[in-house]
């Protein structure tokens, strides 16, 4: 299994799994079931849709097809960190 997808969230995930079976390609959402433990997990990058490894190249085309893979990379986090970004400045 390849990561296809990182999603945002469980509707992203189940929206690029969605898009992905009605291309007619396999696809499984990891992490849905350890959303739950947010308290002992990171926060992000926990949900992946993932593709059997010959299709992959054809889910990213239907993912982009989509517009759910815009400018990034498919397996990019979905929040990263810029390095223009100052991060938390003070009052």
């Amino acid at each position: 299994m390849q990561v296809a997808y990182r999603a945002h969230n469980l509707f992203d995930a189940h929206l690029a799994r969605h898009v992905l079976e009605d291309a007619g390609i396999p696809a499984f959402v990891f992490g849905e079931n350890l959303l739950g433990a947010g308290g002992e997990l990171p926060l992000f990058g926990i949900l992946r849709v993932c593709v059997p490894d010959p299709c992959l190249a054809d889910a990213e085309s239907a993912l982009q097809a989509a517009g759910l893979l815009g400018a990034g990379l498919p397996g990019e986090d979905p929040d990263p960190i810029l390095e223009d970004d100052p991060g938390l400045l003070p009052a």
